[in-house]
């Protein structure tokens, strides 16, 4: 194997950048989400959380992993387990809201989503996507397979997609969409794992409906909100036509069949402050709130008054 630590400096972006003996913290490093990154655990002010009315609190914000979620908590209001209402907070990430203390005490990592059942005996705190998607199927026995094979695919998928996303959103997006510079050698090699994961997909959607056969389950709601969007081409400045998504037809048919579910359409508005303001519920604490308060509407009510 060639030891490629012995590239002239000249060769390096910046041209002339070696790496120090120990790192130090650049604040100015980052790029778009620089003023949220750090070193360092724990919290950076002291700020509760609110609590509504609902055995089931959740804090986040309308990302990829927040729509995991929303989406599984309208699904299961959806099939008639009502013991799934919820009131949803909606955490700023970009103004460093997942830094305070009350966030960190359900949520170590200070990271969106988390989530607190309050109808356990002690409030259980749950936290990360994949472990909330986990937690809701088991407590409610929804969306999550019973017949071995199937179960274990299950799983199987959601946490290729726990392992997956990152190159995909950290790796490909971060470097194609936000970094403060352009990377030949970034975006060429996390383009190129990106596509791998879509033909992974597509491969295995040519052979089943959904992820874990031919029932709807935990794993299409881990996978959908990453990938179904990527190959609708709504994010990443344009990185559908990019990745040539389109030719992945059998992920174009399933993601079309999610996009078209009613509780996925409402998973995607909840904790939503971006996009179209008739698209977004910032908050939920009451399942007439799409009809009520979405933004365009309270914008207008904010007019009129």
């Amino acid at each position: 194997m060639t030891d490629d630590t012995n590239f002239p400096p000249e060769k390096n972006l910046p041209a002339g950048y070696q790496p120090a003996k120990v790192w130090e913290w650049n604040k100015a490093n980052g790029g778009q989400f620089s003023n949220i990154n750090r070193p360092t655990a724990g919290p950076i002010f002291e700020k509760p959380l609110e609590v509504g009315k609902h055995p089931l609190q959740l804090y986040s914000l309308a990302t990829p992993n927040g729509v995991k979620v929303t989406i599984m908590l309208e699904e299961l209001l959806a099939a008639g387990h009502t013991g799934a209402e919820y009131d949803a907070w909606l955490v700023q990430i970009g103004e460093g809201q997942q830094f305070g203390s009350g966030f960190v005490d359900i949520n170590p990592n200070s990271k969106i989503p988390a989530m607190v059942d309050h109808s356990t005996p002690e409030p259980t705190r749950v936290f990360e996507s994949g472990s909330i998607l986990l937690y809701l199927a088991e407590k409610f026995g929804a969306f999550l397979p019973k017949e071995h094979h199937a179960r274990t695919e299950a799983l199987n998928w959601l946490f290729w997609q726990m392992g997956a996303g990152p190159l995909l959103g950290g790796g490909f997006g971060h470097f194609y969409a936000y970094a403060p510079m352009k990377i030949e050698y970034a975006i060429d090699r996390f383009a190129m794992e990106v596509k791998r994961q879509f033909d992974v997909l597509d491969r295995h959607l040519a052979d089943n409906e959904f992820m874990a056969g031919a029932e709807y389950s935990i794993a299409d709601m881990a996978i959908w909100p990453w990938y179904g969007v990527v190959a609708q081409g709504k994010v990443y400045n344009d990185a559908g036509t990019y990745l040539e998504v389109d030719g992945y037809e059998n992920v174009q048919r399933w993601t079309a069949m999610i996009a078209d579910r009613p509780a996925v359409k409402r998973g995607r508005m909840v904790n939503r402050a971006f996009g179209e303001p008739s698209e977004q519920l910032r908050e939920r604490h009451d399942a007439s709130d799409f009809d009520l308060k979405t933004q365009d509407k309270l914008d207008a009510a904010k007019d009129v008054n």
